[in-house]
């Protein structure tokens, strides 16, 4: 290559390198992740992180480090997921971390793919590689199931209901697998601003919803953002997190505490977001029957009239949608808003965020369990 030819090349690398810069400078000044109004926050309202992996399978932190990441992300608790059937080892290091408690199930490999298993006792002997006869030994020890990563990794293969009491509609691990390309020119944020990459490789789950939602005509199902953490456990504390809601504040004593958590989460308690564009607290989704409320993620017989009330995190541009059945619409402006149901059917929310972020238009920034509004003769 003559001398001329060198120089023009390396003008035009050195052209192209400074035009990157300035790109990814302007994305990375223009990123932030948003705070709601602070009179919106409730002591009954915690918030922790779903499907973590440690050393104790194949994560590449201890889970005493784990946690003091947690504590220091300011959450409330953690889930250790480590796969075994269960993973006994994983079970015994549960416990209160630095002020944030430390739950622990696991990650089950069975027939149809992977099944995650959370607030069972702890089993005499090890669980079945059958789906279906795993879910039932969770459930006969009090514990309950979640289908992980339904369409990724290791795909789930559908089958008889056997009492499955979620699924995961959003997985970041396997996101990021299927996304990384888009997202490679935002990586370098991830040591300066990791929310920014992180909301890039989202999108809407639209398979995942879709199975969500039919699931739930038949079946109670609740949904769940999972984080499926085996490393960049920081970030990832600040990405996608679960907004569990308490009767009353989270208990000191650890078996109190663990079994309010676990029990919210048996009942749909709780709702999802992506806490890295803007922090969630505050939102609220209930129906209210005569002078009788019906929380997130409960069924009850629709013989009455119901109104459905939406409680939106005030200070932020956003956007609500009902979802009635799988079919979306849009709710009036105004927060709280009332909906007034006319018929029957299983009823959630999604909130879009219309700040200036990098959370694509298509993906919803929160989303709710639902309320169930049964027929009469539905059993």
């Amino acid at each position: 290559m003559s001398i001329s030819k060198k120089r023009k090349f390396l003008f035009f690398f050195l052209g192209l390198t400074i035009a990157y810069i300035l790109w990814f400078s302007f994305h990375l000044l223009r990123f932030k992740t948003y705070k709601p109004d602070p009179k919106t926050s409730s002591s009954h309202e915690i918030v922790g992180i779903y499907h973590i992996h440690s050393t104790l399978s194949d994560g590449k932190k201890e889970p005493d480090k784990i946690a003091h990441i947690a504590a220091r992300s300011g959450l409330d608790f953690i889930i250790l997921t480590d796969h075994g059937e269960p993973n006994f080892a994983s079970l015994k290091a549960k416990g209160w971390k630095e002020g944030l408690l430390m739950l622990s199930g696991t990650e089950m490999s069975v027939n149809r793919g992977h099944l995650v298993g959370l607030g069972f006792e702890t089993p005499s002997q090890r669980f079945s590689e059958n789906a279906e006869q795993a879910a039932h030994q969770v459930n006969a020890l009090n514990g309950f199931t979640i289908i992980a990563h339904p369409y990724s990794k290791i795909s789930w293969s559908w089958g008889k209901y056997a009492g499955y009491s979620g699924i995961e509609i959003i997985n970041a691990d396997s996101m990021l697998k299927k996304n990384i390309v888009p997202v490679l020119p935002f990586l370098p944020a991830l040591f300066i601003k990791p929310g920014l990459p992180l909301l890039k490789m989202l999108n809407r789950p639209e398979k995942n919803l879709r199975k969500w939602d039919m699931l739930n005509r038949s079946y109670k199902t609740y949904g769940y953002f999972s984080t499926d953490a085996h490393l960049l456990y920081k970030p990832l504390f600040a990405f996608l997190r679960l907004h569990v809601l308490l009767n009353e504040p989270l208990a000191s004593d650890f078996k109190v505490a663990e079994n309010q958590v676990y029990s919210a989460l048996k009942k749909g308690r709780f709702f999802n977001a992506a806490d890295a564009a803007a922090y969630a607290t505050g939102f609220r989704f209930w129906g209210k029957s005569g002078t009788a409320k019906i929380p997130m993620g409960a069924s009850i017989q629709f013989d009455a009239p119901v109104t459905l009330n939406i409680q939106l995190p005030s200070g932020l541009e956003q956007k609500a949608y009902l979802i009635h059945n799988g079919k979306s619409q849009p709710l009036p402006p105004g927060n709280p808003t009332i909906y007034e149901v006319t018929q029957a059917g299983v009823y959630r929310v999604e909130v879009f965020l219309k700040e200036r972020t990098p959370l694509l238009r298509n993906c919803p920034w929160i989303i709710s369990n639902p309320i169930f509004l049964r027929e009469k003769n539905y059993e």
